[in-house]
């Protein structure tokens, strides 16, 4: 099984790793209810979807007349204004199909000009406050990726209270000094008012080569021996200030939850730039 702490100040006593749910974009009915399997098996209890993420979110709904009382589920909104925002999460309400969920997210809120958008009079942010007065959420997140993303979110904190964060986090992405002082900022911040930290991209190789045959399905191209799967995901865990979520594909998945399923300590700095050696890893986004 895999440990649980509280998710910020929610109260919710999540699973370290949480699940991905970017991975069910395109898959089916049967192969979904595989990995709910799987997840039931590992313990987790968090899901964290998206109204963009295909038919994630048809994936979910299946499972909720049973199971909702065993998740805590995450949606997210890539749309900018009110309006907008308001139809887009009643619409991942009926795809999901449920009376509410426990957070919904800002997604990729990383532009400057859509920032002003989302976080102005008129914006998405009213839609979701006005949500979580309705009861149709508990809890209001903000989410992004890209080198700027962590500069965007202690921006966004600044504005706004918000309740989560998620963005990339691993060892080769640290190694940018810019993004490692931004987000090492950020943390501080989360820590300071109890805001939980979720992070993604944990197990990237490196981006995508052109015209190069995707063997995953994932942003990235993903590690793939368990080792150094292992060494990603332990490294990540070993921030004990901090969530992994999972990876975005469902043959991946189950590498990701044994790797934290066996997590005692994070790897030293050395094994880690090893890997970066031998498996020729380079930063997703610089």
């Amino acid at each position: 099984m895999i440990a649980k702490q509280p998710f910020g100040r929610t109260g919710h006593m999540s699973t370290r790793t949480i699940f991905g749910a970017a991975s069910f974009g395109s898959v089916t009915q049967e192969d979904a209810d595989r990995t709910l399997d799987v997840l039931l098996e590992y313990g987790i209890n968090h899901i964290d979807t998206a109204a963009s993420y295909g038919e994630s979110e048809l994936r979910i709904g299946p499972w909720m007349a049973r199971h909702r009382q065993d998740f805590f589920l995450a949606t997210k909104t890539g749309q900018r204004t009110y309006q907008t925002a308001r139809d887009e999460l009643h619409r991942s309400l009926e795809r999901l199909r449920v009376s509410n969920v426990d957070l919904i997210q800002m997604h990729y809120l990383v532009d400057p000009q859509e920032w002003e958008t989302a976080m102005g009079p008129g914006g998405a942010l009213e839609a979701l406050i006005e949500a979580r007065e309705q009861g149709l959420t508990r809890y209001i997140g903000v989410t992004g990726h890209d080198i700027t993303v962590a500069a965007m979110h202690k921006r966004s904190l600044e504005r706004f209270d918000f309740d989560s964060v998620l963005l990339p986090y691993s060892y080769i992405m640290m190694q940018n000094p810019q993004y490692a002082a931004d987000f090492e900022a950020v943390a501080t911040m989360c820590k300071t008012r109890n805001v939980a930290m979720q992070t993604m991209k944990s197990i990237t190789l490196s981006p995508w080569q052109a015209g190069h045959t995707h063997t995953a399905a994932t942003w990235y191209k993903p590690l793939t021996d368990q080792p150094a799967i292992d060494r990603a995901v332990w490294w990540v865990l070993g921030n004990p200030d901090v969530f992994l979520n999972t990876v975005g594909d469902i043959h991946m998945l189950p590498k990701v939850l044994d790797a934290a399923s066996r997590f005692e300590q994070r790897p030293t700095d050395a094994e880690m730039q090893a890997d970066v050696t031998t498996y020729q890893m380079a930063p997703l986004f610089t």
